[in-house]
């Protein structure tokens, strides 16, 4: 099936449908269906205040939903439609197996919407991979915007897809993330083109093994109809290309941080250079940027910006459009965010960085490092981590409910670095952790927020953690002037 063709022409009047989980995904799909005359029952596993408030208003309008009790199948449930975090071993859907429901993600729904309004479908170019899948598609959207495309960054990036596929605006394409949990959830997705960025371990306890997880990523290349983009040095992507039942004459689009061979992007010279889409690529290579165009400038997000490249020119960007659209990009915060500079140190916010292969690029960035880490590991490793980065470490201040594990594997690997460990988890321990980062650094330095680990043991999300750094460093950027 072609990525432009509907792909779905169901009768929903009077289809039963039960929608699994209220919140971004299940509170649009429940109002959706509900408005094509399907019989909705949300089911939620939580009762509390918000979730009353929520169901009240899916109630006034005619929608079931129970609360307290998302295990069990309703009867007559003819599809479920969950939210993409519900594990697919929980008993709801165990039971929809078993009685032969079909379950679909959110994903799944919008694709299948998508054209229900009347026009025709936007095209889809799809990211996923385990770290910068947000970065590129909002890198992707501002280049496709510098082409003059009408367009939007959504899927996971927190923007609902149903909302893009139906909602007033008309769309030429969609830059469109798309997490592990919304893949597998989504087996029709059809893309025009997708790229993996990359493949780490990540999110195993949901999806049971490494290999489960990659196969749920490598989804999205499936039925692909341009290009299939992949991490040239990562060779598990590449793998998935081989592996996905693409359209004839869809291509294995590499790119790479070296000189690129043919049907690659890469770099040469501080150039960003197309050896994918030209006339001859066995001879011909197209200037793209220069490296300096792009935002931070760090490797990682070098190669973010490769991927969205190559995603842009299977669209046909022109080269121009792809210049311009990285120089307006402008990274979200705590995404390697400069803060500050004081007494000839960098202060650099990466709180994002919840996991270590997105802290080991985080690292790579910088050649002398003070560096703050910890947090809740999640069942993390921090031996190749810490092994990677010793030379590059000028000091460590380790903070959270899991920085024993950092500390350990520092003591291994990078004995001769020192570590200060604070012992308190309380979200003051912030202030302190960049005081005592500010006493390890020397001029030249970089003071680096990359935890590692995620960070509900002392804030609410890495965005607060993020901020608290933030925070903390310009009071003492506020005191040294």
């Amino acid at each position: 099936m072609g990525s432009q063709e509907v792909s779905s022409t169901v009768d929903w009047q009077g289809k039963h449908v039960t929608v699994a989980g209220l919140g971004v995904s299940g509170i649009p799909a429940a109002r959706a269906l509900h408005e094509r005359g399907a019989l909705v029952t949300v089911v939620n596993d939580g009762d509390d205040e918000r979730a009353r408030a929520q169901a009240a208003e899916l109630e006034a309008l005619g929608i079931t939903v129970r609360l307290g009790d998302g295990a069990t199948l309703p009867p007559s449930t003819e599809l479920v439609v969950t939210a993409p975090g519900w594990q697919p071993d929980k008993p709801l859907f165990l039971a929809a197996a078993e009685a032969g429901v079909p379950v679909w993600g959110d994903v799944e729904l919008a694709w299948r919407l998508r054209g229900d309004n009347g026009r025709e479908p936007a095209p889809w170019l799809a990211v996923t991979g385990t770290n910068g899948k947000t970065t590129t598609v909002r890198m992707l959207a501002s280049i496709l915007q510098a082409a003059g495309l009408r367009t939007a960054a959504v899927g996971n990036i927190g923007v609902s897809l149903l909302d893009a596929v139906l909602g007033e605006t008309e769309y030429d394409v969609l830059a469109v993330e798309l997490s592990s949990y919304q893949l597998h959830w989504a087996p029709s997705l059809r893309a025009h083109s997708a790229a993996v960025l990359n493949l780490a371990p990540d999110h195993l306890d949901w999806h049971g093994s490494m290999a489960a997880y990659a196969a749920d990523k490598g989804r999205v290349y499936e039925g692909n109809t341009v290009a299939c983009v992949y991490n040239v040095a990562d060779p598990a992507t590449e793998d998935l290309v081989r592996e996905a039942d693409v359209e004839e004459g869809c291509r294995a689009i590499g790119f790479t941080l070296g000189a690129p061979g043919p049907s690659q992007l890469g770099v040469v010279d501080g150039i960003l250079v197309d050896r994918a889409f030209v006339a001859n690529r066995q001879k011909q290579a197209q200037e793209l940027a220069e490296v300096t165009d792009v935002n931070p400038p760090a490797p990682h997000n070098i190669a973010n910006a490769l991927a969205a490249a190559a995603l842009a020119r299977a669209f046909g960007v022109e080269p121009a459009a792809v210049r311009d659209g990285l120089r307006a990009f402008r990274p979200d915060a705590h995404r390697i965010e400069h803060v500050a500079d004081i007494d000839e140190v960098r202060y650099v916010d990466d709180s994002k960085a919840t996991n270590t292969h997105a802290t080991e690029a985080s690292l790579a960035a910088y050649d002398s490092i003070v560096w703050i880490a910890g947090g809740l590991a999640k069942g993390a490793t921090f031996d190749g981590l810490v092994t990677g980065a010793a030379k590059r470490l000028r000091g460590v201040v380790l903070i959270g409910a899991d920085r024993a594990l950092i500390r350990e594997a520092l003591t291994r690997h990078a004995p001769e670095v020192p570590v200060v460990d604070l012992d308190r988890t309380d979200t003051g321990a912030m202030s302190e952790a960049v005081a005592r980062a500010a006493e390890l650094a020397r001029p030249g330095d970089t003071v680096l927020l990359a935890p590692a680990c995620a960070s509900m043991d002392m804030f609410t999300n890495y965005n607060k953690r993020g901020e608290a750094f933030a925070d903390a460093v310009r009071a003492r950027a506020d005191e040294s002037a």
